[in-house]
């Protein structure tokens, strides 16, 4: 009896000692592989050594988490995408198998399926931060600027001490999506005695969509000669930009007044087609009904987009004209940290249907000669407000061969709602 124990413990002995050093080797190869992977780059060497840590101990889910980052480094993307899911069903308390899947379908491009994996890895972690930024990534891949600042709202709420989430907030409401409310005003001088000045109004609301841009406008103009006013009136527009296909956008405007100091009725279109590789054209209509008369313009134009900065050359032509009056306007805009952050440049000859200031001239206007030159800056200040001043010098004919010198001083001030 006694011998028989004694053998029942000696087998017991011989048994954990093998189960204990299959273990330990196994535990080895393991660090083996990680390091091949991690430290040593050796991903075909790593997946030789994963295969066989798998062959060993098929239950070991850790050798298919390292086979699926060896796989991924190597761009077998089907063969990764396989591991991390068989670590995931299997087993879903391997939290890092979520977070390797949704950064693979990241890096694939693959927005749905990265939003797929990571909702299983909140439903299960819901206090996981590292699961809501990776969601925030997968979001950021759609292109839906209301969706990530949605997202990111709800995640401020969560981590109100996270300042780089307000930052990201901040930073897509300027690049994609941002309610305005504005005031401008533009103040025209004169250097002939008696005339002027010129003061034109406008305040503005802006709702911006997925693809849609939405405008609402209203306009005051004042004309003074001497300090008095000889001339004033309101207009009311509405305008919009919209995205017709990944490739192009349309801008329209319509405008309605019934004081003699605006058109009755001002009607712009533009059509806007990307070119690749920074360019993009335009080609537009503009028609102006006065008391008396009606004009038709065409416009076209192009332009460059040039490291941070933007170039543009548009023309505008009459017709049903004796003569088509071409004019021509030229801008420059350098931009630094985001669409409304820039400093600007520009300059022209001849008067064009989109000078809001003297469009009730502009009959008389496009058969004489201007010159005309300006610099403005923007600012984005506080996160909120936008600040835009510019100044600009017309040398402008207003009887043939006799000019005027026009000085315009323009302060726009927006809040980003």
């Amino acid at each position: 009896m006694k011998f028989r124990h004694l053998l029942f413990l000696v087998v017991l002995l011989a048994n954990t000692f093998t189960f204990a050093q299959k273990k330990v080797n196994t535990d080895s190869l393991l660090v083996v592989t990680n390091k091949l992977i991690s430290v040593e780059k050796n991903y075909s060497k790593a997946i030789e050594l994963g295969h066989l840590g798998i062959k060993n101990a098929p239950n070991y889910l850790d050798f298919h988490i390292a086979l699926g980052r060896a796989y991924k480094m190597t761009h077998e993307i089907d063969s990764a995408r396989y591991y991390f899911n068989h670590v995931i069903i299997k087993n879903p308390k391997y939290k890092e198998a979520f977070s390797y899947l949704t950064l693979l379908e990241i890096e694939s491009n693959n927005a749905s399926a990265a939003v797929k994996t990571i909702d299983q890895g909140l439903a299960l972690y819901p206090e996981e931060k590292e699961f809501y930024l990776l969601k925030l990534r997968a979001l950021n891949l759609e292109n839906d600027a209301k969706t990530s600042a949605d997202y990111l709202d709800f995640l401020i709420t969560k981590y109100p001490d996270d300042s780089n989430l307000k930052d990201q907030l901040y930073d897509i409401k300027l690049v994609s999506f941002s309610d305005r409310i504005g005031l401008s005003n533009t103040t025209t001088f004169f250097n002939r005695p008696g005339v002027g000045p010129w003061n034109y109004t406008s305040l503005q609301l802006v709702k911006q969509l997925k693809n849609l841009t939405l405008i609402g406008r209203y306009n005051y103009n004042d004309r003074q000669s001497n300090n008095q006013s000889i001339l004033s009136g309101s207009m009311y527009e509405f305008e919009t930009y919209y995205k017709t296909s990944k490739k192009n956008y349309s801008f329209f405007n319509i405008g309605l007044s019934d004081d003699r100091i605006f058109p009755k009725i001002r009607l712009s279109y533009s059509f806007f087609q990307n070119l690749g590789k920074g360019w993009e054209s335009e080609l537009g209509m503009r028609y102006n009904k006065t008391i008396n008369n009606e004009n038709y313009s065409a416009a076209i134009g192009i332009g460059k987009y040039i490291g941070p900065g933007w170039l543009n050359i548009k023309s505008y032509m009459q017709l049903g004209q004796k003569k088509p009056y071409p004019s021509f306007s030229s801008t420059y805009r350098y931009y630094f940290n985001s669409r409304f952050d820039y400093f600007s440049v520009n300059a022209g000859y001849g008067t064009s249907p989109d000078e809001r200031e003297t469009i009730s001239q502009f009959d008389e206007r496009i058969s004489l000669s201007s010159y005309r030159m300006g610099a403005g800056y923007n600012k984005v200040l506080y996160k909120k407000i936008i600040l835009g001043v510019q100044a600009g010098f017309n040398r402008q004919e207003y009887t043939p061969s006799k000019y005027q010198t026009e000085t315009n001083i323009s302060v726009n001030l927006q809040y980003m709602l």
